[in-house]
């Protein structure tokens, strides 16, 4: 709806580019509206208002009045309902033979009385921020591990399986198996690591979750020691610490793994073992151009892939008539990211705050 002075403006501008030399339909296209609302609005060469926006509107005959909404507030505001949603206090009315409106009514007279907000002594929900995000460029910059159970021969009897991946090349860089779940072992797992892959004097970020282990006084005290950058998830997120995840997932889906259970611990220790030779050293990871973890770790991707590159040029150039596009790309994967940032502005913000935290560590 266009009030009159509105009206006035554009009937004028209209008329102005008219005199230049435009056509009427032109003009009100220019202006926004047909030609048959322009010839509406100057009928008879007066210029008319419109009649909608002083029309009398029916109030609906099911509204609320003044009085009743007044009276849902001050009964929201009693102290036996102060901390009660509608949902609880409406069936507690009808229990007292008292009908007030309905649930969606409380709720809009709340909401419109600015008084629909966390309601009791309970605590707010709370928005966590997703952790921060780490970019490995390179083998140890970025590890992940996580404990997942083993099922023993026992009913109701587990082995825990300590695994470190490496967020880059995928590649498993340490692991144990022990008959219990402690921060002690934990520590142990990661000081071995870090040694076996010569990260001493440039050692990596570790991300785990928040159980127990995870976050015991003796890791945290080793982690500090090695000067090992800690991170964890966001309590009870499962997506935050998904390489980990995925890792445990194809541990259990392989065709050989005992679903029945280990006979005992020696049986779990030396099944992982054969599992952790044939991930490293056999299996064409997918997301790493299907080179295997230990080729991407030791940097032999590269040739792999350029060979590999070489390979499907020349057989397109043998029967290019095969071929409907460009060969397959085998260009060796980048960067890989743990928990990304939502935006680019955020990713370039991350990538500065690493960047700084090597000079700082250097």
């Amino acid at each position: 709806m266009t009030d009159l002075d509105d009206r006035q403006k554009l009937v004028t501008l209209i008329a102005q580019a008219c005199h230049c030399g435009a056509s009427l339909d032109a003009a009100c296209q220019a202006a926004g509206i047909s030609l048959r609302t322009y010839q509406r609005w100057n009928d008879g060469g007066k210029l008319s208002a419109d009649s909608r926006l002083d029309a009398k509107r029916p109030v609906p005959a099911n509204k609320l009045t003044e009085a009743e909404r007044k009276q849902i507030l001050d009964t929201c505001c009693q102290p036996e309902f102060a901390s009660l949603p509608p949902s609880q206090i409406v069936p507690r009315l009808a229990d007292q033979g008292q009908y007030l409106a309905s649930e969606s009514s409380f709720y809009r007279v709340l909401r419109q009385a600015n008084q629909q907000h966390h309601r009791g002594r309970s605590r707010k929900p709370r928005n966590l921020k997703p952790p921060r995000g780490f970019m490995a460029q390179a083998p140890n910059q970025v590890w992940t591990w996580d404990i997942t159970w083993l099922a023993a021969g026992v009913q109701g009897m587990y082995f825990y399986l300590y695994m470190i991946v490496d967020v880059f090349s995928r590649m498993i860089v340490g692991w144990e198996v022990h008959d219990r779940e402690s921060a002690e072992h934990a520590a142990t797992l990661v000081v071995q690591t870090v040694w076996a892959q010569g990260c001493v004097l440039n050692p990596p970020v570790l991300h785990a979750d928040n159980g127990s282990a995870q976050k015991g006084f003796t890791l945290k005290a080793k982690l500090e020691a090695l000067g090992v950058t800690p991170s964890y998830s966001r309590p009870q997120v499962s997506d935050d610490n998904p390489y980990s995840e995925a890792l445990f997932r194809t541990v259990k889906y392989r065709p050989d793994y005992p679903v029945k259970g280990f006979a005992d611990i020696q049986a779990a220790r030396s099944w992982v073992a054969a599992f952790v030779a044939w991930y490293n050293y056999v299996h064409r990871h997918s997301a790493i151009k299907f080179v295997t973890p230990a080729q991407r770790h030791q940097g032999d991707d590269q040739h792999i892939l350029n060979n590999r590159q070489q390979i499907y040029q020349h057989a397109r150039q043998q029967h290019p008539e095969r071929w409907s596009g460009q060969i397959r790309n085998w260009e060796p994967a980048g960067p890989v990211w743990l928990n990304p940032p939502k935006d680019n502005k955020s990713i370039q913000a991350r990538e500065a705050e690493n960047d700084k935290a090597v000079i700082d560590a250097i």
